[in-house]
């Protein structure tokens, strides 16, 4: 919830007509300042702070007081402030949601509110366009972190605003509070969320029906966004509520088309097709699970020869278990790894083994280990290919599976390389390389906004596949010298606008549009935008 002041206040910017007129003379300097330098005074402020969290809490005030001003400041600082407002910041503001508690932000719903969900949204007065919602369980790499898994749906829809022009009037950050099972919060005279264990599935499941139909039946045109839920539950509810709402899971989905969109372009790199690609993913969670259907579904559209089986067979999934097979034995296989189990390898525990009897013409890291890719394992993948591609993707960098500078130094420069946070630039020799962030951010505001302003039935999978293929089709020639596998990220507005055009052009090619077709697609999309001007 942002302060009511926060979307009308101008501070310095007020004309002289607009402090009488307000009562406001005398109570603001006398200087009447622009927008803009009202954000070179405040960006200087920004800078001057010495670590991210005191960053990230500077932006959090100027937000709460100012919405204008700090939209106006992430749009045009992009690069710099995305890593403060989001990953990787964001998990420690997570971690200590509590500690550094101030005002509410968003709506908390809790098993207290059983029965009566529906009367409880009324109490959020405003019109809702979109809302991002968590259980807080599996929060980025860090666990369950409770009701401070709040501060990812706050971060998240920052992003649909800069990222794709949302109201941020209009945005409703959310967590389920269902309880936590890490101990330290029960035990902290801090912690702002329940301090109790998580509910079981038997008082779970009915509460998050409740809480959907009711926001179904509150805010009939908003989407809805479901985030770092843990792997037993979201992949039921993503499969429960695709049809009945508005809906998908960035997670599964979004990480899904980034990913594949980068795959596209770093498999034009490699020179591999394909039919002979060979992928080994570490991590077998809802992320990795969501970026192999999301490849199998650019594969097919690529090739129409390609069965969704053969797709598949392309490739290996790793847990904590070993090589995901149908013959080793040990716990039944969850059902979302199924699909993936190979039948043709017996046991095969680590994952240097795997890689030499795999050989893989690709390693995907979503696991969640820091510093899982050794400099063995990416030299043994190196050795294989002529152009290794590297995906380190877990959140934040402290989990990361290896930095850009261990995957070219292993590769001698060769590896096509991407990340989840933000790498800088490796010189290798006389070689600068710029790693690629498979960033959600240029997924989700696209694909969200799209499917929101043409009010689509559903979120379906071609609409998904859309956005990776219209996103993979925006990286330059520029980019790829480079080794970098994304377009540049201050391009974000105009890269939202391309994709939410393409996922409304996909919406009514399925007839799940709800809107009279615009005669121009592409501009109705610009029409629509918010910008922050006073």
């Amino acid at each position: 919830m942002a302060s009511p002041l926060s979307f009308n206040n101008k501070g310095t910017a007020f004309s002289h007509e607009e402090r009488e007129k307000l009562g406001l003379t005398g109570l603001l300097p006398p200087i009447v300042e622009t927008l803009d330098q009202q954000a070179e005074r405040a960006l200087a402020q920004f800078r001057r702070l010495s670590t991210t969290i005191d960053q990230y809490n500077f932006l959090t005030t100027i937000r709460y007081t100012n919405e204008v001003l700090f939209y106006h400041l992430l749009i045009n600082n992009l690069v710099e402030m995305v890593p403060i407002v989001y990953t990787p910041t964001v998990g420690q503001a997570c971690r200590e949601w509590s500690q550094h508690y101030r005002w509410p932000e968003g709506m908390y719903i809790t098993r207290n509110e059983k029965g009566k969900i529906r009367s409880v949204l009324d109490n959020w007065k405003k019109d809702v366009s979109i809302i991002v919602v968590t259980d807080g369980s599996r929060i980025l790499g860090l666990g369950d972190l409770g009701a401070g898994g709040l501060g990812i749906p706050v971060g998240k829809l920052q992003l649909y605003v800069a990222g794709a022009g949302f109201n941020p009037e209009n945005t409703l950050p959310i967590v389920l509070d269902t309880g936590t099972n890490t101990t330290r919060y029960h035990e902290s005279p801090f912690y702002v969320g329940v301090k109790e264990n998580r509910l079981a599935d038997d008082e779970y499941y009915p509460l998050v029906e409740e809480f959907l139909v009711a926001v179904k039946d509150k805010w009939p045109n908003a989407l809805l966004q479901f985030e770092d839920f843990s792997n037993n539950h979201c992949f039921d509810l993503l499969e429960k509520y695709a049809e009945r709402l508005r809906c998908f899971n960035d997670d599964i989905q979004g990480t899904g088309a980034v990913i594949a969109s980068g795959f596209i372009n770093a498999a034009q790199l490699s020179g591999v097709p394909y039919s002979q690609q060979r992928i080994v993913f570490l991590g077998a969670g809802s992320a990795g699970i969501g970026v192999a259907d999301e490849i199998v579904e650019v594969m097919i559209a690529s090739d129409p020869t390609l069965t969704k089986e053969d797709a598949r067979k392309r490739f290996y999934f790793v847990d904590s278990a070993g090589l995901v097979t149908t013959k080793r034995g040990g716990s039944p296989l969850q059902a979302h790894k199924v699909p993936y189990a190979r039948d043709d390898y017996e046991k095969i525990t680590t994952l240097i083994e795997i890689i030499n009897t795999v050989k893989p013409t690709a390693l995907v890291g979503l696991s969640g280990i820091g510093k899982a890719f050794t400099p063995e394992i990416l030299k043994a993948v190196s050795a294989l290919n002529e152009r290794p591609i590297i995906f380190s993707l877990s959140n934040p960098t402290s989990n990361s599976e290896c930095s850009a500078e261990d995957a070219y130094l292993a590769s001698e420069g060769r590896a096509i390389f991407a990340s989840g946070s933000p790498y800088d630039p490796v010189t290798i020799g006389e070689r600068t390389l710029v790693p690629g962030q498979g960033n959600n951010m240029y997924i989700f505001p696209g694909l969200g906004f799209g499917s929101w302003l043409c009010q689509a039935t559903k979120v379906s999978g071609a609409m998904v596949t859309a956005s990776a293929m219209t996103l993979a089709s925006l990286v330059t020639p520029e980019n790829l010298s480079l080794g970098n596998i994304y377009p540049d990220l201050t391009r974000i507005r105009e890269i939202s606008v391309d994709i939410a055009t393409a996922v409304i052009e996909q919406a009514f090619k399925e007839n799940l549009a709800n809107i009279e077709k615009p005669a121009d697609i592409k501009a109705f999309v610009k029409e629509n935008m918010w910008k922050p001007h006073y």
